[in-house]
């Protein structure tokens, strides 16, 4: 087999329709676009459109509301802090605040701040600064013989540069 004598597989490649070649074609004059207007130009279609029928977003019912000022709060688990200390990721020794969570990779972004909730167990004695803690997390540290201070995370105010 030689470069010069490779083919496509039969069947598998076909000729384009050629448009607006006359009209024994089957596509001339309008090339299959129809008459005049919105449908016969390229790039005009409107999205969600229905030709002046309500559109279907309009037609369905809304439920729920969406918080623009609830808090963007990063959820840490019992279980996975308590595999943090295992691992040695984390010194338990120390206050354990968002950003050694942050530094030790535990978490992958601060948000608005971290909030501990409970799911595996938590043997460590631990000592933290969340923006929000459950019950039953709560119990699980001071369980084990720690404690959790909660504190309100205040994000660092954007410094614009004022124009020239």
């Amino acid at each position: 087999m030689k470069l010069n004598q490779l083919k496509p597989k039969k069947g598998s490649k076909h000729n384009t329709k050629r448009l607006g070649r006359g009209i024994g074609s089957g596509k001339g004059k309008t090339s299959g676009r129809g008459g005049k207007g919105q449908t016969a130009r390229s790039g005009t279609a409107i999205k969600g459109f229905e030709g002046g029928q309500m559109p279907l977003y309009q037609r369905l019912p809304k439920r729920g509301f969406n918080n623009i000022f609830a808090k963007d709060l990063v959820e840490i688990t019992t279980g996975r802090l308590e595999q943090a200390i295992k691992y040695k990721m984390i010194d338990a020794s120390k206050t354990i605040d968002a950003d050694t969570l942050l530094q030790a990779k535990v978490i992958a972004r601060k948000g608005d701040g971290v909030r501990l909730i409970s799911k595996g167990t938590l043997k460590s004695k631990v000592t933290m600064k969340v923006a929000g803690v459950t019950k039953t997390a709560q119990a699980a540290v001071e369980k084990a013989g720690g404690k959790v201070d909660v504190v309100v995370f205040v994000p660092k105010p954007v410094v614009r540069k004022k124009p020239k």
